[in-house]
């Protein structure tokens, strides 16, 4: 009787089956449970701009994994998805082709779903959010009523950065390396009446609470903290020579301040102008009108040519009594401190820099003695490290004890006052766009700004504008739409035009999907507090100081409001690295994109997750290499034909695997495997189950029988599989006669006592050279390791039988030998 051919592996066929399993069984569709411990998984949602390519999938796929890796660990697990909808991209392609944004952005988002879908990447769609929607920007509008009742919302006439080519504001966070983060444009300044959330109140606590994210990646919070800024010191007044104002100077330094020898105000200060002489007022006026057209970025870095002009004025050290030259410079902001400094080229290489630029004294100032070296360059020495010098009666102090008393004598003088400042700057939410969360509030002629009342929201996005070409506002030109009525007294009123930055949006949307559906508030506060905070948030770096910063802002004050317990959203974040192909960042735009219908069509959805995760550590950068992929691919061949029972004639690894060594391999993986998991070291756990289908491989070349044993490693392969190949661990656990889903069964258990080897393979060396592997017993020791070793004929024939002169020994694991 001819034999029957044993089922072939056909992704194709089984994974829409398993796909239509899971959303019957509704995989993801959970409540508030609390027998259960819950985990709240999250990946950044993103922005629908269009079709979705391999590069995108490195984040969902992490996220899928490890939400399945959890709920099979018996965890309720939360893992929703929803889409950060409103943005530039759709209103600048609406601009170029007609089709109105909320038509592209759908047709994007159904698209994007499908892609999903076909990768098996399954989310808790019931709590689906989509940020353009009326019934999610309804709280976002309520969200500013909120910060502008609790002081934290104003407008004010500022200078801000605009962006010529989008024809709207950035945020300082919206500018990297010099340029329009969506864009690429070099931004200018432009003078607006600006909407701002007051995040500066809560600078304080965004930097302090960073020590308790233990389980954020270090960069990120040393960004935030550099971006946050504090800086502890002194503002010292210093008269005018001339006049009978004063210019407060902030100093992180204040036991240097004998060795200022000039002053450097930024180009806007309010002084400027009356203490420039008339002979320099042409110079200073021009270098100010160059100065508005540069970023506070470019102004900052330190590759920036020093430049500067001097007003003509004088200002009287209050210390020294000595005049001491005026100079506006860009390295100066008015937004920075008090807007002037005190120049001490003896102990700061940017104010040195400057001085020998244009020929002003550097005079010595800190020492490491107490007495003076006679250096004239900087030597720059922190508080804990130098000691003041030339320096009057405060000459021979520690740096940090001159800090203290200058302080308190400036205080006691009243010529200054121990203080601290921030870079931190306010979130300027403005943007002069149609396609975003309208701000809600009108401009009454007898009331002024009128805030919306809560009952009237959403105030609605008009469906039909016009699109110019010159990429205006259409909403200012919206008679129906800007044309309306005082909520307080009923009068003629005009709306305002301006839009939110999309940030607002994604500042929340973790708090939305608690109640997703709630159609009575933003969420609620009994729901948000069984789920939050955010037990995992997986996304990209390049949010470490945007978007994470506002969401931690926006938490604070919804707490601080009584809605939520938590007061940080996130308690462990993972930012995964890019995916590269031919040496640059997979994209449509470069042309050098995988999408996921290339990917199933050829290999399966399994394939690409696998590969995904497969590709190196998660955390860093991987290059996308096509053969890994096949390799990938016959790995999972290999397992399919291993556990259907098909014989397989692929190469053995060359080490006979008995029974007992089969099981002990297989909690060796699920020990490993579990391990790795939790850590995010994904890559590792791919290799971890490859060596186990070698070992079973290996087993059955040797001989080994398909029995109880064998049946059991199998059923645990499939399900330690589940979160990774999902849809073959499925049908896998099919064909062995399993109930229910694998997906829905309790993650495999370690039996300690296997992990218990009696014996252990030792790696043999001779100076360095592999020359043997033996069995010895578990836990040997090394003087019974090297007597083992030196019984090998091989590693005899190698040293010429002579005794060797040292020995290197691994525990359990290599002996090195050395001859010399």
């Amino acid at each position: 009787m001819a034999k029957t051919a044993a089922p072939v592996y056909d992704p194709q066929a089984i994974e829409p089956k398993w796909r239509a399993a899971w959303k019957r069984a509704g995989l993801f569709k959970v409540s508030e449970d609390a027998g259960k411990p819950k985990f709240y998984n999250l990946v950044m949602f993103p922005y629908p701009s269009g079709p979705l390519h391999m590069g995108h999938f490195r984040n969902y796929v992490i996220g899928d994994a490890f939400a399945r890796y959890k709920l099979m660990r018996g965890y309720n697990v939360l893992n929703p998805f929803g889409w950060d909808a409103f943005g530039l991209p759709a209103e600048n392609a609406a601009i170029k082709s007609g089709i109105p944004p909320r038509v592209s952005t759908e047709e994007n988002i159904r698209i994007s779903k499908h892609e999903l879908d076909l990768m098996g990447v399954m989310y808790a769609w019931d709590r689906e959010v989509t940020t353009c929607n009326p019934d999610y920007y309804r709280w976002t509008q309520w969200l500013f009523l909120k910060l502008l009742e609790r002081g934290l919302a104003y407008k004010k006439l500022a200078s801000v950065n605009w962006c010529p080519k989008d024809n709207t504001v950035l945020a300082n966070e919206q500018i990297v390396n010099g340029v329009c983060w969506r864009c690429g444009t070099k931004p200018t300044k432009k003078d607006l009446d600006q909407w701002f959330f007051k995040i500066t109140a809560y600078a304080d606590r965004l930097l302090d609470d960073l020590d308790r994210l233990d389980r954020w990646p270090e960069r990120v919070r040393v960004m935030q903290a550099n971006w946050i800024g504090r800086s502890h010191g002194a503002d010292l007044e210093f008269p005018l020579a001339e006049r009978p104002d004063r210019i407060t100077a902030f100093t992180t330094r204040p036991d240097t301040v004998y060795g200022a020898t000039f002053m450097v105000l930024a180009p806007e200060h309010p002084l400027v102008a009356a203490l420039t002489t008339d002979k320099q007022r042409a110079e200073v006026t021009a270098y100010i009108e160059k100065t508005r057209m540069e970023t506070e970025i470019d102004r900052l870095s330190t590759e920036h040519e020093k430049t500067g002009v001097f007003t003509g004025g004088y200002a009287i050290n209050p210390f020294t009594n000595e005049r001491v030259p005026i100079w506006i410079a860009d390295y100066v902001l008015a937004t920075y401190g008090s807007g002037a400094i005190m120049g001490v080229p003896g102990n700061d290489e940017r104010d040195l820099e400057f001085a020998k630029k244009f020929g002003l004294p550097v005079r010595e100032i800190v020492s490491t003695t107490p007495q003076p070296t006679g250096a004239v360059t900087a030597t720059v020495l922190g508080l804990e490290q130098g000691y003041a010098v030339n320096s009057g009666p405060y000459s021979g102090l520690r740096s940090r004890e001159a800090f203290d008393r200058i302080i308190t004598d400036a205080e006691n003088r009243r010529i200054g006052r121990r203080t601290t400042t921030y870079r931190l700057r306010d979130w300027l939410i403005s943007r002069q766009r149609y396609w975003g969360v309208p701000i809600p509030v009108v401009y009454c002629p007898e009331h002024g700004i009128v805030p919306v009342p809560e009952a009237d929201l959403p105030v609605l996005l008009p469906p039909d504008v016009e699109f110019r070409s010159d990429g205006q506002n259409p909403l200012l030109y919206a008679k129906e739409f800007v044309n309306t009525t005082c909520p307080r007294c009923g009068k003629t009123a005009r709306r305002e035009t301006d839009t939110m930055d999309t940030f607002v949006d994604s500042s929340w949307y973790f708090l939305r999907y608690s109640s997703a559906q709630d159609d009575h508030e933003p969420f609620s506060t009994e729901k948000a507090n069984y789920w939050m905070p955010v037990d995992q948030y997986t996304g990209g770096i390049e949010h470490a100081i945007l978007h994470l910063l506002y969401s931690r802002f926006v938490t604070k004050v919804l707490h601080d409001a009584g809605m939520v317990a938590a007061d940080e959203p996130f308690t462990s974040l993972f930012t995964q690295g890019m995916i590269l192909r031919f040496g640059r960042v997979m994209s449509k735009s470069a042309g050098n994109g995988v999408t996921p219908d290339e990917m199933v069509e050829k290999y399966g959805a399994d394939t690409g997750r696998v590969y995904e995760l497969f590709i190196g550590p998660p955390e860093l950068d991987a290059e996308w290499n096509d053969r890994g992929v096949d390799g990938v691919a016959r790995f999972l061949h290999r397992v399919w034909r291993l556990v259907v029972g098909e014989e397989d004639n692929g190469p053995s690894t060359g080490t006979p695997v008995s029974s007992a060594g089969l099981l002990r391999k297989l909690h060796e993986t699920i020990d490993k495997v579990s391990r790795d998991v939790e850590a995010f070291h994904f890559n590792t756990a791919m290799a971890a189950l490859m060596e186990l289908s070698n070992a079973m491989q290996d087993y059955i070349q040797a001989g080994g029988r398909r029995d109880e044993t064998w049946d059991g490693v199998a059923r645990d392969l499939a399900r330690l599989l589940a979160p990774f190949a999902p849809h073959l661990a499925e049908e896998l656990w099919q064909r062995m006669g399993q109930e229910g889903l694998v997906a829905m069964t309790p993650w495999p258990t370690v039996d300690p006592g296997l992990l218990r080897r009696e014996t252990v393979t030792i790696v043999v060396q001779v100076d360095g050279k592999l020359r043997d592997r033996l069995e010895m017993a578990s836990g040997i020791s090394e003087a019974e390791a090297r007597d083992q070793a030196l019984k090998s004929p091989n590693v005899r024939r190698a040293l010429d039988s002579k005794e060797p002169a040292r020995a290197i020994f691994v525990p359990d694991r290599l002996i090195n030998l050395v001859s010399r």
